[in-house]
């Protein structure tokens, strides 16, 4: 990584230009148009921008207008990646014939959870193996919103879409949230964090990381979505703030493999009694409605139990047991 550094403060968030501006067809309390941005307000220079089918790429490039103040490329659902590869190897020869003017040119990938967690990850494993110098960022709304909310690989366990519906026998979505940023760790790549758009401090910097380190970055950003989850538009961000706060969605990142809780996530770690309860969170959202009634209060201690341990094994790999929290 390198170590120039680059300090947010409020003054230069507001001066610098937008990137990503208004006039795109988002809806109101959009999370994935907020977090893009949040995301483009902590670009360092030049930056080529490739985007999969999905919500953002369709909200935002209706022909002939675009949200973009950067070149952007529209790519297949399935091969953002690959086609981010392609424009960072592009880059590569062009730099070594003379023919770029710039010394760095960033390139940023983005897709919804439908393109990286399933139909998107061949092209995304396959990126990482080759240590591509990119950084992809996830916007997480957990659902395939675009095309009907249908569910994904990232679609919470117990949510009601309309390929996984809530009904007398099955209450929502059977299986649990694939753990996608620890998949990505596990490709032994430079940069994975997790983000989210209630702590938006924490995302810039994350970005700014993630753009200034060599190879593969990958960023998992908590996106909520007023539509596919059913709330009222104006709680986008408490209901991602409660995400981080039940760590359901808990903060941190990995630099070479080593995990570290980011600040909001490691004051719950240290102080345990204000981790709250999932059901804080679940209730905010028309989604999980028929967990609330009585034949199905089991899959809320479900849900809980799974939170639980997948927080207590992050503490374990932040070297942060029990023990150390007392």
């Amino acid at each position: 990584m390198t170590t120039t550094p680059w300090k947010f403060t409020a003054k230069e968030i507001v001066e610098k230009p937008e990137l990503f501006t208004s006039g795109h067809r988002a809806c109101a309390g959009c999370g994935p148009a907020i977090a893009l941005r949040q995301i483009m307000k902590a670009t360092r220079g030049p930056t080529i921008v490739t985007s999969a089918t999905g919500c953002m790429e369709v909200v935002s490039t209706i022909y002939p207008y675009t949200a973009w103040k950067v070149p952007f490329i529209h790519t297949a659902f399935e091969n953002v990646a690959a086609n981010a590869s392609g424009i960072e190897a592009a880059l590569k020869v062009m730099k070594r014939k003379g023919r770029l003017e710039h010394e760095n040119v960033d390139v940023i990938a983005f897709a919804g959870d439908g393109g990286t967690f399933d139909i998107g990850i061949q092209a995304l494993s396959g990126a990482a193996e080759r240590g591509h110098d990119f950084l992809y960022i996830l916007y997480d709304n957990e659902a395939y919103m675009n095309t009907g909310i249908q569910r994904s690989g990232g679609t919470p366990h117990g949510a009601s879409t309309t390929t996984s519906p809530a009904g007398r026998v099955i209450p929502g979505k059977p299986q649990y949230k694939k753990p996608i940023a620890d998949i990505m760790v596990a490709h032994d790549i430079p940069y994975v964090a997790t983000a989210s758009i209630s702590s938006w401090q924490d995302l810039l910097v994350k970005t700014r990381k993630g753009l200034e380190i060599e190879g593969p970055a990958f960023m998992h950003v908590f996106t909520p979505c007023p539509r596919g989850w059913r709330y009222d538009p104006s709680k986008t961000i408490e209901i991602a703030r409660l995400g981080v706060e039940t760590c359901i969605f808990p903060l941190w990142e990995t630099i070479d493999g080593e995990y570290s809780l980011s600040p909001q996530s490691k004051i719950l770690a240290l102080k345990p009694e204000r981790k709250k309860k999932v059901t804080e969170y679940l209730k905010m959202q028309r989604r999980f409605r028929h967990l609330f009634k009585p034949e199905f209060k089991h899959v809320i201690d479900e849900i809980q139990q799974m939170v639980d341990k997948r927080w207590n094994r992050l503490l374990k790999r932040c070297n942060m047991t029990q023990a150390s929290q007392s």
